[in-house]
């Protein structure tokens, strides 16, 4: 058997189809499963190959079960093999098969899972991709851990991965940015503007007016004295200062949120600026390739049904013919005054990610975006010209932040939101990471500070933390047992296990095998809160096996009569951690040698 179980058994139960019925097409031998049974009543694993083998053979799935059964009973490593249902076949494996998948995790290590499913093909996931305005804020966290760990789950079955952000550093919302920054400049200089004066004399107003800002306009001032300033310490002319505290502001905003990032161990390869695509004339290209397809025109779009969209005119505009690639209405592009639309430059944007010549696009976006789904996917399938790129997008729903039961609603930093470093101020980044990962994205979900601090069974970090804690606390008291030998993983990898035949060691051996499929299915599903999932159910099963071995002293790992049926326990025990580790790397989380 190989490192994935589940593979091996499907080509075992391919092979065992195709001898008995070789006629049976290609199409439907793919569409063929194994899958772990919900009951240990109902075996190990079932298969599917009777149901999907009876039309097309004409034969009725009973009398294929039992033909596949009767044959799948003749390997040795098959202890029995029966139908059931309508056309399933049940297999319970031998209890060898399961043992030897122990010194195969012991072995690999950490890497146990890895595969070459994505055959090194180019992924770019953007993720978080927040207005640098200010602090990464609690509306941005969820996407930032989904996003992180997606790209370590596609790395982990063999996609070439990058990770980017990508900069709105253009537009209104920076330009109020430059506005409060030279509001706090003005205070560093002792100004005698009151904040409404100021406000009154903005365009739209002091919109930012966190305290995250005030060492930025203490800095100005040192650099630039009052230089900046008009006479009185009042607003001077925008020309005079406006480009100078705006490439200021953003770059400073920019080192806020990197080292907000590095505080969740988040590190991006590429900051993408959407100021640079504007000034490097990639979005006045990117529509003229499309013009010159013939998928621009000039238009006026019928009124939406509902609440109307920002990019909605009752006048004529520039439309993208989307409806070509599945969009419900064409887009517009370019605004009856000629300026073009949010949507204009996210076209740039993925024009730019195809001409960098990744095979597969992901956007993870809040939940808001959703109506931006056909119409960037639509762009991308007509910008891709001979690329095979694709866009798929991953939406995050919103997180309330509960303490003592309420929700949180200021931040100590922003003044108006939560901000992540608050966050993880208050339980670390780790428990942040997990939390997040444990629900599926696209469900809302709460975030209870209390409970994820609380060291019980209901807190999955805890858990889970706890249970990579006590299988390193058994290797470390069984190191310190000279009649053991050694009991590194290479060593235990190369013991003999066949004592190993508890219900409940076979249960956690059955987990650990699973996590190659899981990893898998996970990845090509972009759900990585399976991998929380999964964890806190092999802590289950670990859990139940220690509390087992209180009752039970043949249970026990640590059996001071009986050394090798103890070091058979230590490399279970071995296994157990080296998965869980495997997948709080993938989580992005640290483990635990011991709670404190």
């Amino acid at each position: 058997m190989s490192e994935n179980l589940f593979t091996d058994l499907r080509t075992i139960v391919l092979d065992t189809v195709t001898s008995l019925y070789p006629d049976l097409g290609a199409e439907h031998l793919a569409r063929i499963e194994i899958t772990p049974t919900r009951e240990a009543a109902h075996g190990d694993v079932a298969t599917n190959a009777a149901l999907i083998a009876a039309k097309p053979l004409g034969k009725k799935p009973r009398e294929i079960a039992d033909a596949l059964a009767a044959r799948l009973l003749t390997r040795a490593d098959i202890a029995k093999a029966e139908p059931a249902g309508p056309g399933f076949v049940n297999l319970t494996l031998d209890a060898r098969v399961w043992q030897a998948q122990l010194p195969t995790i012991l072995r690999t290590g950490e890497a146990f899972g890895a595969s070459t499913l994505g055959q090194g093909a180019r992924v770019n996931v953007e993720y978080v991709s927040a207005n640098p305005t200010g602090p990464i804020h609690v509306g941005h966290t969820r996407g930032t851990v989904v996003g992180d760990a997606l790209a370590n789950l596609l790395e982990k079955i063999g996609y070439r991965v990058t990770r980017e952000f990508y900069m709105n550093d253009s537009g209104a919302q920076v330009i109020a940015l430059a506005w409060s920054v030279y509001w706090r400049y003005l205070q560093a200089l002792g100004t005698t503007m009151t904040e409404a004066d100021f406000a009154a004399a903005t365009p739209t107003g002091l919109q930012y007016g966190g305290n995250y800002l005030v060492p930025l306009g203490a800095e100005l001032a040192t650099t630039h004295g009052t230089d900046l300033a008009g006479q009185g310490l009042t607003v001077a002319a925008p020309d005079l200062w406006l480009q100078t505290v705006r490439d200021f502001a953003v770059a400073a905003m920019m080192t806020l949120i990197r080292d907000d990032l590095a505080a969740l161990n988040v590190h991006h390869e590429i900051f993408a600026s959407e100021g640079a695509l504007i000034a490097d004339g990639k979005i006045e290209r990117a529509l003229a390739t499309l013009d010159a397809a013939g998928l621009l025109y000039e238009g006026v779009l019928e009124p939406p049904k509902g609440k109307t969209p920002d990019d909605w005119e009752p006048r004529e505009q520039t439309l993208f013919r989307s409806t070509d690639f599945g969009d419900d209405v064409d887009r517009p592009v370019r605004k009856s005054d000629g300026s073009n639309t949010y949507f204009a430059n996210d076209i740039a944007y993925h024009a730019d990610k195809i001409a960098r010549g990744y095979d597969l696009l992901i956007d993870v976006l809040g939940a808001d975006h959703g109506g931006h789904i056909k119409r960037m996917q639509a762009a991308v399938l007509a910008l891709r010209g001979n690329s095979k790129a694709t866009l798929e997008i991953v939406l995050c729903q919103i997180v309330r932040i509960l303490k003592g039961g309420q929700p949180m609603r200021m931040s100590k930093r922003a003044g108006t939101y939560i901000a992540l470093r608050d966050l993880i101020d208050e339980v670390g980044p780790d428990v942040v990471r997990f939390i997040m990962l444990m629900r599926k994205s696209d469900a809302q979900m709460e975030f209870d500070l209390d409970a994820a601090v609380a060291q019980t069974r209901e807190n999955p970090v805890f858990y889970v933390q706890y249970a990579h804690a006590r299988c390193r606390s058994v290797l470390r008291a069984a190191a310190t047992m000279p009649e053991l030998g050694d009991v590194s993983d290479p060593s235990l990898a190369t013991t003999d296990l066949a004592s190993l035949t508890a219900p409940e060691e076979l249960a956690l051996i059955r987990r650990l095998a699973a996590w190659p499929r899981l990893i898998e299915s996970a990845a090509l599903a972009r759900e990585p809160h399976r991998i929380g999932f999964f964890l806190y159910d092999l802590a289950g099963d670990f859990h139940a096996l220690w509390n087992a071995g209180r009752a039970e002293t043949t249970l026990r790992f640590i059996q001071t009569e009986a050394p090798d049926a103890t070091r058979a326990r230590l490399a279970l025990v071995a296994a157990t951690a080296v998965v869980i580790r495997s997948g709080l790397a993938v989580m992005g989380v640290a483990p635990v040698e011991e709670m404190r």
